[in-house]
């Protein structure tokens, strides 16, 4: 079954906020939510692990600057890798 999840640690960053964590695209999943927990995302990153080159990056599928928080990502199928989103 086709699933997405994440992890998110909050912090600090001079005046801005930063969310770091791993998602994990698992069963066929491209893609998800993640929740940053942000009123806004300026900005986020995403590197996905592995030990080869992929042939598709992850992308964000948001217009950045986002009010509301919740980063909708496309993956590969079963992708798992960290983002960093930062915000206020």
């Amino acid at each position: 079954m086709a699933s997405f999840s994440f992890t998110k640690t909050p912090m600090t960053m001079g005046n801005k906020l930063a969310v770091l964590g791993v998602y994990t695209s698992s069963g066929g999943a491209t893609g998800g939510d993640i929740k940053t927990g942000l009123q806004v995302v300026e900005g986020i990153f995403l590197q996905p692990k592995g030990s080869s080159v992929l042939a598709n990056e992850p992308v964000v599928n948001e217009t950045i600057p986002l009010r509301g928080g919740t980063v909708t990502i496309v993956t590969t199928a079963n992708e798992v890798g960290s983002y960093m989103a930062v915000g206020y």
